[in-house]
């Protein structure tokens, strides 16, 4: 018996996401035909994949054969190749051409996300033609916002808004509602270009071409949002020091967890291991004035604060286009000017933070506090102008060089920082000690 009737889709896949799999299984197999596949394309990739464990041969091929070839498409994507083959053998004869088509294409490209479900027409057809025609085919289609209007060799010649349709005479030719203006994505266009034309141009779908213009399908902004949303998690985790975890975190097991992380954390710890050898290179300083170690902390904290401030800006105005590889020059005279403000006022802080103390007695920093005072503000001055300069230029580098951006994590600029901050420091703090403490 089907207790989800009457039960939205999500909800339903929300619900079955909370059962155990023995339960969850036998509560799938009880959906009709049309909730399963509906419900499959909203379950998490490691639930898809225990429930295709579960189901039987004819059960996995009537869900795969009722799944939007966009979800299919993003389901195989995850699948190891063997998996895909016995997929691809399950679907009939039109679901299979239409699978195979959207593999065929690149993983970034943006025809990876298309449908072939949607309504097209030709211009000579009559409102009341087209209408008749929705009527007729419009359920299977992935959106009605948008009738799509091609010529006799499939070329689009360009789309019209269902509300125009509706408020047209019947009789009224297709050819006097349209003004062959459009915008479409051509089939190769990598997804992140494409997402830019999406929030450009603010459609709820948009029709996707070949370089010749024949039309071959649509994207809907769902489709999109999903994929938004991928990639913003694993700019994420790339910033914080990590490798994308393939699932939730939920989901992810433990020794999966601690690889994705193992990695980074080994790369940031040897760098900062060079920390510890600048720091033994300056010991001599250190033993003489033990003075310029109570600051240490301070110093590379604050460089690396800043810049992964800087790299945190620069790689998500990257990401939302407002930053190209061009941009450099700009981006460093602004940085450079950010950095002596910001530096300047963490200088003057510093300084005053020492005067308060040696005057109020909290601490004594000896008969030539003044100097001490010098070395302190003029190397945070310096290191934060370095520590902006850095983590604003990393990521046009990496960019240069085909890599994400997102790889300059924040914990690699800080190491970054902290190892020539402290050189900054110690030959700061000889220009002005030498012949005193030093």
């Amino acid at each position: 018996m089907n207790y989800y009737i009457d039960v939205h889709p999500a909800d339903i896949a929300e619900e079955l996401s909370k059962l155990k799999k023995k339960d969850r299984d036998l509560a799938f197999l009880k959906l009709n035909s049309e909730q399963k596949a509906s419900v499959f394309s909203l379950l998490d990739f490691d639930i898809q994949s225990e429930i295709v464990r579960s189901l039987a041969q004819e059960d996995y091929a009537e869900v795969l054969n009722n799944l939007e070839p966009d979800d299919r498409t993003e389901l195989f994507e995850n699948f190891p190749d063997e998996l895909i083959k016995y997929s691809i053998n399950l679907l009939n004869d039109t679901e299979k051409q239409i699978a195979l088509d959207l593999i065929g294409y690149k993983e970034d490209s943006i025809a990876r996300l298309m449908t072939p479900l949607y309504i097209q027409t030709k211009e000579n057809k009559t409102v009341a033609e087209v209408l008749q025609h929705i009527k007729k085919y419009g359920k299977k289609a992935e959106t009605l916002n948008y009738i799509y209007v091609i010529n006799d060799n499939n070329v689009l010649i360009d789309d019209l808004k269902i509300g125009e349709l509706l408020m047209a005479e019947p009789e009224t030719k297709i050819s006097e509602l349209i003004d062959r203006s459009f915008k479409a994505i051509v089939t190769t266009t990598p997804m992140e270009e494409a997402f830019d034309i999406f929030e450009k141009y603010d459609r709820s779908a948009l029709p996707i071409i070949t370089e010749n213009g024949v039309l071959v399908g649509i994207v809907t902004f769902d489709d999109i949002l999903d994929r938004i949303k991928d990639r913003d998690t694993e700019d994420i985790q790339k910033f914080g020091g990590l490798e994308e975890l393939n699932m939730s975190y939920t989901k992810t097991p433990l020794l999966e967890l601690v690889k994705k992380r193992a990695g980074w954390l080994v790369v940031l710890f040897l760098g900062e291991m060079l920390t510890a050898s600048a720091m033994s290179h300056y010991d001599g300083e250190i033993e003489k004035a033990v003075v310029l170690a109570l600051f240490v902390p301070l110093i590379i904290s604050s460089g690396g604060n800043s810049g992964s401030q800087a790299a945190s800006l620069i790689i998500r105005a990257m990401a939302l286009g407002d930053l190209r590889l061009m941009d450099w020059w700009y981006v460093m005279k602004k940085e450079i000017a950010s950095g002596l403000m910001l530096g300047g006022i963490l200088g003057v802080i510093g300084f005053i933070r020492i005067l308060i103390w040696q005057k109020a007695g909290i601490y004594d920093y000896g008969e030539f506090w003044l100097y001490v005072a010098l070395s302190v503000s003029c190397s945070l001055l310096l290191i934060v102008l370095w520590g902006t300069i850095s983590g604003s230029i990393i990521p046009f580098v990496l960019r240069k060089f085909k890599m994400d951006p997102a790889t300059a994590s924040a914990p690699f600029v800080a190491t970054l920082v902290d190892v020539s901050g402290l050189i900054i420091y110690f030959t700061i703090a000889a220009f002005f000690l030498s012949g005193k403490l030093l």
